[in-house]
């Protein structure tokens, strides 16, 4: 199949796109971000492209998610994080004085109605995201998430994803 050079995004040097998949070069990273990747699909967020393995030259393969998709997805990545660390969404917060200002925060940036829906599991995603990248650091000694897990990261990002997930109910009525 013919490889056509895809340019954009935040790595794109030896990004192509064949058929329905893009291929990546590869890092120790990939298997983090498979795992991201799935870890959000398996939340709800079907905005993020599946992962499909690696190609014969070693390379990251995902499906290719075509369209507007594409575009407008990273910036409600940011936004779920922004959410968590503005709100802020952690262990110990009250739903009813995080909602309201979940809401303004959201309004601020004008996210669609569908993108309003998004937005609940992917703070929980994003969140467990990073609490699972501190707790791997940590379990296989890589830098720098072993050293900030052992500071005591790893149980904020963990409690934090706990109490997002928890409440996603409340997220899911504070946006709509």
């Amino acid at each position: 199949m013919t490889e056509h050079p895809l340019d954009g995004g935040n790595v794109a040097a030896g990004v192509v796109r064949v058929g329905d998949t893009v291929r990546k070069p590869a890092g120790f990273w990939t298997p983090a971000v498979d795992a991201l990747l799935t870890h959000v699909r398996r939340a709800g967020f079907t905005g993020a492209p599946r992962p499909l393995g690696r190609d014969d030259q070693g390379r990251q393969v995902l499906e290719y998610v075509p369209g507007p998709m594409a575009m407008d997805q990273p910036q409600l990545w940011d936004l779920a994080y922004a959410m968590k660390g503005f709100v802020p969404l952690v262990s110990g917060g009250d739903p009813v004085a995080d909602a309201p200002r979940l809401r303004v925060l959201a309004d601020g940036y004008g996210p669609s109605a569908r993108q309003r829906a998004e937005l609940p599991p992917l703070i929980g995603a994003h969140t467990r995201g990073m609490a699972d990248l501190l707790d791997n650091g940590a379990r296989t000694g890589t830098q720098p998430w072993a050293r900030l897990h052992a500071e005591g990261h790893g149980e904020h990002w963990t409690t934090a994803a706990d109490y997002i997930e928890r409440n996603l109910p409340a997220w899911r009525r504070a946006l709509k």
